[in-house]
């Protein structure tokens, strides 16, 4: 089976979907929330056991957690993958300004010191 990253999101919608899973269903951002500790903790404990199989599986359930959540997000019209997706990459290109900018950094340090440098840049314009 070769499914792509908007496969997910529409096993997700119909999941959520009338006739769908009414575990999912009832479902919100808040009640996630746990799930998204636990699945991370879980990829955390896979990562550990150094098992490549289970640190996939676990990566797959908490990625499908961050859909389920968004989809919710897009149910109650606050934000959709689109936003979360564009968001994502357009803080990694800003805060890379030594990839997609003049900034220089040789070491994974100086790389460190540069993000934190523009992160604190990005709180201070937005407050």
């Amino acid at each position: 089976m070769h499914l792509k990253f908007k496969d997910l999101v529409e096993i997700c919608l119909k999941l959520r979907a009338k006739g769908g899973c009414p575990w999912d269903q009832e479902q919100t951002i808040e009640s996630l929330k746990a799930c998204v500790l636990e699945e991370a903790q879980e990829v955390a404990e896979a990562i550990e056991s150094g098992k490549a199989e289970d640190i996939q599986e676990e990566i797959g359930d908490l990625l499908f957690t961050l859909v389920m959540m968004t989809n919710i997000a897009a149910e109650d019209k606050k934000f959709d993958m689109k936003d979360v997706l564009e968001g994502a990459a357009e803080k990694l290109v800003r805060r890379h300004t030594w990839v997609f900018g003049t900034d220089k950094a040789e070491t994974a340090e100086e790389a460190l010191e540069l993000w934190m440098k523009n992160k604190e840049k990005e709180k201070k314009a937005n407050k």
